[in-house]
């Protein structure tokens, strides 16, 4: 299981033109699943998202969670994350899990992320979104859970 987080200042995500979710201040988190992941991988997952501390507090210093600054999360299916470029130039997929599978992952993973007290919005998984964001900083912080 993979997560890609980026502090962002705003994102909106849309399908066909339409938005289906924004947030203000916080994090945008792009979550991949690879075959034979397990439920633990994604609370362990998303205990450190929730907690992590790359937000600045008042000295500068990143030293505050998503839910110290009251921010929130987008999450959005990627199962572009579990690419296997190891031969040739087209990456393959083949690490990515079921789409069944995966989007009940997903889902888990988001309502795992609310229990840590963050407000989460969503993308649509297996959908062709847009993304538009204001990244923070940047700050991007790549997690592996196997």
């Amino acid at each position: 299981m993979k997560a890609v987080i980026q502090r962002v200042k705003s994102a909106v995500l849309e399908v066909d033109g339409s938005v289906v979710s924004s947030i203000g201040h916080g994090m945008v988190v792009y979550w991949g699943v690879e075959k034979g992941d397990v439920q633990d991988s994604s609370a362990y997952l998303a205990r450190k998202i929730a907690n992590m501390r790359i937000f600045s507090d008042e000295n500068g210093k990143m030293n505050l969670s998503v839910k110290d600054v009251g921010g929130e999360i987008l999450l959005v299916s990627q199962f572009t994350l579990m690419a296997d470029t190891s031969r040739g130039n087209r990456p393959g997929f083949e690490l990515a899990e079921r789409p069944d599978i995966a989007k009940q992952m997903y889902l888990d993973a988001g309502k795992l992320l609310e229990n840590e007290g963050v407000p989460v919005r969503y993308g649509v998984f297996g959908a062709d979104m847009t993304i538009t964001q204001v990244n923070d900083g940047p700050v991007t912080i790549l997690m592996e859970k196997k």
